[in-house]
This record gives C-alpha cells, structure tokens and sequence, in this order.
C-alpha cells in the first residue's frame, strides 16, 4: 500500500531560512527518502512557487493568503482567517490520505465535519497565543504591538480546535506536557524539528569572535540582541558579531556605538553558516520559551562553545557544561566570565563525542521513524 500525507504549510516552505519552514521543509526531505507521497498545500504571501518543492513531492497547490482588513475584523485570528481557501477544502476532499496540520495558523477545517473521518495530526510550533502575548510585549511598534495583544486573545481562543486532531506533535518536552494537561483526550507526541544537520560537524580548535544571530526584523530577537549588547557585549575583550535579517534602524545605532561589536547584515545562507562554523563561542539568548529554537539545534550541530540563558533551552535535555561545551547564564556577570574563560579554551575530540551523544534525539534520521508511526 502506498503511503501518502497532505500537508498543510502555513508558508512557502522554500527558502528554508527562518524556524517554522526550515522544519517543514526538511520534513519533505525525509518523507521524500522514505518513500511517503506528500500532497502539499501551501499559503503564499511573499514567496514564489517552487520548483525544489515540487521535486519532493508528489503534487504542490498554492493558495494565496487573503489579508486585509476583513481578515483582521473576524472573531477567527487573522493568520488562520487569511488561511481559509475553498480551494483547499476541495483538494483536501479528493483523497483519502492524513492530514498533517502545520501550527495552529492552518487549522481552520481542522474540526470540519467533512474531515470527521480522516486522520488529523497537529503539528506545533509554539503555544501561539503565549508566543504572541511574549512579542507584544517587546514591540516598540505600537500599532503592531496593539495587533499582537489581540491575536494573542484571538488564538487563546481558537486553541481547543485542536480537541478534534487525532494526535499532538510537539517540538518541544514542556509543550507536550501543556497539550497533554489541556487536551487530554488527543494523544500527545514530542517529536523535535527537523532540519538541515545530518550529523555533527565542529571545528576542532579556536575561533577568534563571538555571535549572537537570528532573524532581527522580530521583536523577540532584537530584544535580546539589545539586552546582550547592553549588558554583556559592550564590556568584553572579545570581538562580537551580531548577524541576522533586516535590522532595525534602532539596532544598528545601538551597534554602531561599540568599536568591538559588528554588524552583518542579511547574509547569505552560505555566510551564515561559515558565521557560525568559525565563531569561537555562540551567545544564544530568548525572553520566550516556548517552541523550539531551531537555531540552537543549527548552532549545536554546527559550532563550537554555546552560552544560552534558561528560556533558549526550556523543554530541552540540552546543556551539558564543560562535557559537551553547552553552558547555561542568565546573569550578566556570568555570561561575561564564560565568554571570557571560554576564549582559553579549544574544542577537542572528547567535546565533539559529547556532543553527538547530547544530539542523538534530534537526528532526523530518529524522528522520521516516529513521524511514519504517526502517519
């Protein structure tokens, strides 16, 4: 019998370059090598059909989102009322296969009585209404920070949708024990995200900067790229760099006023990586715990030292210390020593064996074999 899924993407999920895609995108990967036939339906807004995408799977439908204002006076949240498409519900409707919904954005039919009979898995990505609560408070924008609070209201009360899928897959522990504490008749399932790392790469030896990265155009990330220049960059010996997409005009002065802190701005996919390959020591810090931070998983597969605060790891079995060169800092004056003892220090073989044994639940080649149980 062949095996076959629909899969719903709340985006293009092509560039794989920021969180929610990267795990979507790299799913199809692993569905495509195992044989499973993936019906993808995908919401564009911004983002050109692929022909990667259709490479993987066995058919690509594109629905465009319908933003504006009547999407954003509905009692539904507006990234799911944008995502309703009569067009889907249709091609939904010509097979029998799964469906596997990607976050709660796209969960609009999810408790359609046409779909009664189908098998429904919920794919999480955050606890939406938590996460958008978290964002508003860090926006300096008032009139999205305005919008945030509300969607946050609107997605609290959307959530019990998920009573009607038939299982839960979270990326993260603490979240799976959410879902099982608030949705107790839906089975729950930790299955982390998967990504573009097939198995532990470290540079031996030492780096010469540290980086704090990530998508800076988001409020949570600039937030905290702030609160580590401010409180831990701006005293250090060390040459930092701040990498990441679209900087806010406010984020780059704040920059421009430290002699040892630069900018890369919107670098390639390619420079990313060699960022974060040949950094000596990654600063990896969130005011929000929720969800899994797939930069982290980037950054521990692919670098050397790593100094994340408790929020960057919650719902982890992460953070191994001197053993696999993973330390966890909240204060200030504590990730200010590890940079600077850390800067002695070089990795090693045993650090890098250590390493792989703290990962071994992330390799995609374990959580294809949960996700085809599922399926």
């Amino acid at each position: 019998m062949t095996k076959a899924i629909n899969i719903i993407s709340f985006d293009v999920p092509f560039p794989a370059n920021y969180g929610g895609v990267i795990d979507v995108y790299y799913k199809l990967v692993w569905l495509k090598k195992v044989g499973v036939k993936v019906h993808l339906h995908c919401f564009t807004y911004g983002r050109e059909a692929s022909k990667e995408l259709e490479a993987l799977c066995e058919k690509v439908y594109y629905y465009p989102r319908k933003t504006g204002t009547l999407s954003f006076l509905s009692s539904l949240p507006y990234n799911v009322k944008s995502r309703q498409s009569v067009e889907l519900e249709k091609n939904l409707l010509s097979n029998d296969f799964p469906i596997l919904f990607e976050v709660l954005h796209t969960c609009y039919l999810l408790n359609d009585k046409r779909f009664k009979d189908r098998k429904k898995i919920y794919r999480h990505s955050n606890i939406e209404h938590e996460y958008y609560a978290e964002l508003s408070k860090s926006e300096r924008n008032i009139f999205k920070k305005v919008y945030l609070r509300i969607e946050s209201r609107k997605l609290k009360k959307f959530e019990p949708v998920i009573d009607f899928a038939d299982v839960i897959l979270a990326v993260n522990d603490n979240d799976a024990n959410y879902f099982k504490q608030h949705y107790p008749k839906v089975k729950t399932l930790y299955l982390p995200s998967f990504h573009a790392n097939e198995e532990v790469k470290i540079k031996s030896g030492k780096g010469n900067y540290v980086l704090y990265h990530g998508n800076l155009s988001i409020s949570e990330n600039y937030e905290s790229a702030v609160w580590l220049i401010r409180n831990v960059f701006c005293e250090s010996n060390q040459k930092i760099i701040i990498a990441g997409l679209n900087a806010p005009v406010f984020l780059k002065n704040i920059i421009s006023e430290y002699k040892n802190i630069e900018l890369v701005e919107n670098p390639s996919q390619q420079k990313m990586g060699e960022l974060i390959e040949n950094a000596h020591t990654h600063c990896l810090h969130t005011f929000q715990g929720t969800g899994l931070k797939l930069k982290l998983l980037n950054v521990l597969f692919t670098g050397r030292f790593v100094i994340c605060n408790k929020e960057m790891i919650k719902g982890t079995q992460l953070g191994n210390g001197d053993k696999d060169a993973t330390y966890i800092a909240d204060k200030p004056l504590f990730i200010k020593g590890l940079i600077e003892d850390l800067s002695r220090s070089e990795i090693t073989n045993e650090i890098k064996e250590e390493r792989k044994k703290s990962l071994e639940i992330y390799f995609n080649q374990v959580n294809i074999e949960k996700l085809l149980e599922v399926i």
